[in-house]
């Protein structure tokens, strides 16, 4: 739109709290709007703070009078509920590509705008509860059964008092790559009959919420017609940022830009400084801006020069995502009560519903205990559930002086500018969500500052910012010694220290980047100013301790920037951004703080003897670090052929790290810190019969207006073609590292392998021998080596001479049973190489054409064994087909065929094998299955292997499927029982079950019992098992190569490491 906004508006769609700031056209006075919601039942008041949380009421518990809203009833821009679902999934859940979009045009960008509800209508899981704004879950608009979903101060008043029905966090589900984020999965944990959402339907229903207040108030001035900046962390990697903006979109704001946390503070500094804003950074040359707000800490460098009196300013570095924040502090408090509960300690431990219930009443707590005038101590009561609310409750204390050592001392400890976080094996996970391993803010800050050390050297000049041996300096800063003397909480200083070990024991202790001392490290280039921001940091204790310490290791003072209201800031920020845009105030430079490389797959092109090794990954740079947005980078020496009528699949990573890139410059992936991208892709129909199968292609890069990376294909031969490649924002079944097989040359002699498949497999016309067919398996393994050896790479090459030539697969019963095995051992396990997802979805045409001959036992078990090994890369309603096909053909009555006795019998095994790889199904079908699996194994004639079933059906940790589709603790409880009450001497299969059920996750929504998992520990000490299976049991760690093995149900490809979430 080219008319004049009437107003500037910055979002600060928070973690914790949704906040609005806004300004006039032409006006310099930023205000914070006063977003109405309910805050008491029946009570609706204008706050600041709109927490960005929603309760998900039960049927009658709330009575409807009680949930009005201002906009409540107005039909302003409704649009079905039942769409929103819809639009979520076209919108952004893009599992496989649509092949029925105009390749030859982009989306309509306005689509979401069209099919998804804004705010004003009907009643259900809207914007404060029976309002019409936003998103709803309901399965009908205007549903009356529809239980009411409440946002804001009322919903977090009701969450802290029944368990299980808040939903916290959904900015942080954003960036969790390893779950669907377009899945309803929230509240995490919740009981079946509990309203669940999406992450970014929730994030949707707060921007809902916000523009419905917005339009109630300016109704001549709708919040979709401004200029809007929303902001996000700077640690977002581009598929949160596309889900956020999608949550926009889906809240009916689609025109808007984004704009990154921690500048948007600096933003707000600088517009209340703006008058003597040269007086005022003249001794600065590098600002630190430390962002902690509930889920993130968020880091940011920003260089300061003088250029004719007036500050120029560049960002010059961003952090890493870093899932450490308010809510992880909440968290350890809530471990340290859990411990003074009536009824808990060691073997008392909260179910994930009333652990919920306690992180909310100690976030409270914390509020009160260190803000201005804060008591010396304050009470924690849990209330009980249903009919014991009252009576069930139960009290703690906490004092002022011990929250101020869980937090200052367990996330700000003073540590030398030498350490470093230590090297985690998996992630702290709480409420499904993996919390960063080290909760020492203060260490992450010394890693951040030593990956920018050269950028920072010169910003600060030739003088600036060193410490010599990252020892305490004397007399530095304005508590150095105070701070020095109470470093870290000592092991054992009291009993309540040993609250903290979730998250920091065994992690106190950061690790040298060397064996050296510390006087023989590089000195630490750090800032000679501190930006503070985010809600944490109204408490003085932490504020003095984070100066402090990086006081301490630059050897003098820092200059600390005020920032008088934190929680209000990142909101007003972005109307200073808008404004700076508009020539009101400096803008701050540096343009994309990121790089972005394609990953490059050279193995077909590598000359080289297979004995050599292997080339290191390499990736080619699209868009270096620094550029401006608005800017299109086209590679041009590089072009690439485009498929017509096939998905095409890229892989990027990025790089925040301190190297210049230039633009189609090649990079060592297996060098530097990259990070790993959700996959981008598109289809291009062919033009016409007889045209050609392929197009040659260039690629061309951009930072778009709204701060998102945007990447295009564009024809060679003719510049007007452009397909816009998207983000696939669906969980990815699995991950494989840019090293190994991936950039493995192909193999010499994988012609005469081709060969030999033509020759069983090729034209009609060719006289194959019986037993070239039987021999055709050894003759590949004489060619390739032992097909255990066999890379991704080599084996994805032999799956598509096998596809070309799938036609004529059933000459005979060995040609068929000898395809099945083929092609299921070269596709395993169906995902994590390039374009498997597109291999699978050719494979999946076979399934409804069943197999040719149906009396060979051989047949049908390659059949059922083609199916497990693809497993990994069919959706939810594929892997259901299959599911229901088993059962069909089990019942022989309903059998289309007459299956012979010894067929069926001969094909259970390999059933029930497959039926335990189908993670995707829903979790009521797994229930059933495993239940139809123990039944069986009542009989004195089931395979034993039926107990590895049973174990990957119940499992803790999905071999590849998203957590929340993992069957509940009790059930997996009752199976697990069954599992201990055999002769593990006897049934091989049963430890290893019994681990994979009993493995520890540290989520509560899914972990078993400690003593039930004490058991299990014991009892595979008695037999001897592994020490790596019993330490699965124990605590949170990654399988190895064997033991993936043994999940999966046979060995993966050689090369192939999966990356857990």
């Amino acid at each position: 739109m080219t008319e004049m906004k009437r107003y500037s508006v910055g979002i600060d769609l928070g973690t914790s709290n949704t906040v609005l700031a806004y300004a006039e056209a032409g006006s310099q006075e930023v205000r914070v709007f006063e977003i109405e919601q309910l805050v008491s039942p029946g009570e609706v008041a204008a706050r600041p703070l709109l927490p960005s949380v929603r309760y998900h009421a039960a049927r009658g518990e709330l009575a409807a009078g009680d949930l009005q809203l201002p906009w409540s009833g107005s039909r302003v821009a409704a649009r079905p509920a039942a769409q929103a679902r819809g639009a979520s999934a076209a919108g952004v859940s893009m599992a496989g590509v649509s092949a029925n979009r105009n390749a030859d045009q982009q989306a309509d960008p306005h689509a979401s705008e069209r099919a998804v509800p804004a705010a004003g209508s009907g009643s259900g899981a809207g914007s404060g509860a029976g309002s019409d704004t936003g998103l709803r879950a309901a399965p009908a608009d205007g549903d009356s059964d529809t239980p009411p979903v409440v946002i804001g101060r009322l919903a977090r008043v009701l969450g802290a008092q029944v368990p299980g029905r808040l939903v916290t966090s959904a900015k942080s589900w954003l960036s969790h790559a390893s779950v669907d984020r377009v899945a309803p999965i929230l509240p995490w944990g919740a009981a079946d009959d509990v309203l669940k959402v999406s992450p970014v339907e929730a994030s949707a229903s707060y921007l809902a919420h916000v523009r419905a207040a917005w339009n109630q108030r300016f109704p001549d001035a709708p919040l979709e017609h401004q200029d809007v900046v929303l902001t996000v962390p700077a640690s977002f990697d581009e598929g949160a940022r596309a889900l956020t903006v999608e949550a926009a979109r889906m809240a009916g704001l689609p025109a808007l830009r984004l704009l990154e946390e921690p500048q948007a503070a600096f933003y707000d500094w600088l517009f209340h400084h703006r008058e003597r804003l040269a007086e005022e950074l003249a001794h600065t040359r590098l600002v630190l801006i430390c962002d902690v707000g509930g889920g993130t800490t968020d880091l940011t460098l920003i260089q300061v020069r003088m250029e004719n009196g007036e500050p120029q300013l560049t960002r010059i570095g961003v952090g890493n995502h870093l899932m450490l924040g308010g809510d992880n502090m909440d968290l350890a408090l809530a471990h340290l009560v859990e411990t003074r509960l009536p009824g808990g300690g060691e073997h008392g431990r909260l179910s994930a519903a009333s652990l919920s219930q306690l992180v909310e009443r100690c976030r409270a707590a914390k509020e009160q205990l260190l803000g201005a005038e804060a008591p010396e101590s304050a009470s924690i009561t849990l209330l009980g559930a249903g009919a014991k609310l009252v009576g069930g409750a139960r009290t703690a204390q906490v004092t002022r002086d011990e929250v101020e050592r869980v937090i200052v001392d367990g996330f700000f400890p003073v540590v030398a500018s030498h350490e470093r976080p230590g090297r985690p094996r998996g992630a702290i996970v709480e409420f499904g969500l993996p919390y960063a391993t080290d909760a020492a803010v203060t260490r992450h800050i010394a890693a951040f500052l030593s990956r920018f050390d050269a950028q920072s050297r010169k910003a600060l000049g030739p003088d600036g910012g060193e410490v010599e041996t990252g020892r305490p300096a004397d007399g530095a800063g304005t508590g150095g010694a105070r701070a020095a003397s109470d470093a870290r909480v000592a092991a054992g200083d009291t009993a309540d220290a040993a609250a903290l070990a979730p998250l920091a024991a065994g992690k106190r202790r950061g690790a040298p980047l060397t064996d050296a001392p510390p006087a023989a490290l590089a000195p630490l280039a750090v800032p000679d100013t501190l930006l503070l921001n985010g809600g944490v940091f109204r408490a003085e204790a932490l504020t003095q301790r984070l100066a402090d310490t990086l006081s301490t290791w630059r050897g003098e003072p820092l200059n600390v920037l005020h920032n008088d209201n934190p929680d209000v800031a990142v909101a007003r920020g972005a109307v200073a951004y808008s404004l700076a845009r508009a020539g009101g105030a400096p803008k701050i430079g540096g343009g994309s703080p990121r790089s972005y490389f394609l990953v490059l797959d050279e193995s077909a092109d590598a000359k080289r003897d297979a004995n050599d090794p292997p080339p290191t990954q390499r990736g080619i740079c699209l868009l270096p670090r620094g550029m401006e947005e608005g800017h299109e980078i086209l590679i041009a020496e590089r072009t690439f052929a485009l498929r017509l009528g096939h998905p095409v699949r890229f892989h990027l990573v990025s790089s925040s790290a301190d190297t210049a890139y230039a633009p189609g410059e090649l990079a060592d992936l297996a060098s530097g810190d990259f990070v790993r991208l959700p996959p981008i892709a598109t289809i291009v129909p062919p033009r016409g019969a007889g045209s050609a199968r392929e197009r040659a292609v260039r690629i061309a890069t951009s930072l778009t207006e709204v701060g998102t990376l945007e990447v295009h294909c564009i024809d060679r031969d003719d510049p007007a073609g452009r397909w816009l490649l998207e983000f696939q924002l669906r969980r990815e079944s699995a991950q494989v590292n840019l090293t190994g097989d991936a950039a493995a040359a192909r193999h010499p002699r994988l012609d005469e392998a081709i060969e030999q498949i033509d020759r069983a497999f090729g034209s009609r016309s060719q006289n194959v021998d019986k037993k070239d067919v039987k021999r055709l398996r050894s003759q590949l393994e004489h060619l390739l080596g032992p097909r255990e050896s066999w890379n991704s790479g080599l084996l994805r090459e032999l799956f598509g001479a096998l596809w070309e030539r799938a036609k004529r697969r059933r000459r005979s019963a060995d040609h068929e049973r000898l395809w099945l095995n083929l092609a299921g051992y070269c596709v395993r396990p169906g995902f994590g190489y390039p374009l498997d997802e597109w291999r699978v979805e050719q494979l999946w045409s076979l399934f409804d054409d069943g197999i040719q001959y149906i009396q060979e036992s051989q047949v049908w078990s390659e059949w059922w064994t083609l199916w497990r090994r693809a497993a990994g890369g069919l959706n939810e309603h594929a892997q259901l087909r299959v599911l229901d096909a088993m059962a069909y053909l089990q019942t022989a009555a309903q059998s289309r065929h007459k299956l012979p006795f010894d067929v069926a019998k001969t094909g259970i095994a390999d059933m029930v094998r497959l039926s335990a790889s189908l993670e995707r199904i829903p979790v009521e079908r797994k229930i059933e299955l495993g239940e139809s699996v123990l039944a069986r194994l009542q009989k004195p004639s089931e395979n034993h292997q039926s107990w590895w079933a049973v174990g990957r059906i119940g499992a803790r940790r999905p071999f590849y499927g998203s957590a929340h589709t993992v069957v509940p603790p009790d059930v997996a409880s009752r199976w697990l029982d069954a599992i201990l009450a055999l002769d593990w001497k006897k049934v091989d299969p049963a430890a290893f079950a019994a681990v994979q059920i009993a493995r520890m996750t540290g989520d509560r929504s899914r972990d078993l019992p400690d003593a039930l998992r004490e058991a299990v520990i014991r009892r595979l000490e008695a037999v001897n098992a592994p020490r790596a299976w019993v330490a699965m049991v124990g605590e949170t760690v990654e399988l190895d190569n064997a033991d993936e093995g043994r999940v999966f149900g046979e060995s993966l490809p050689a090369g192939l490491k999966l990356i857990a979430g």
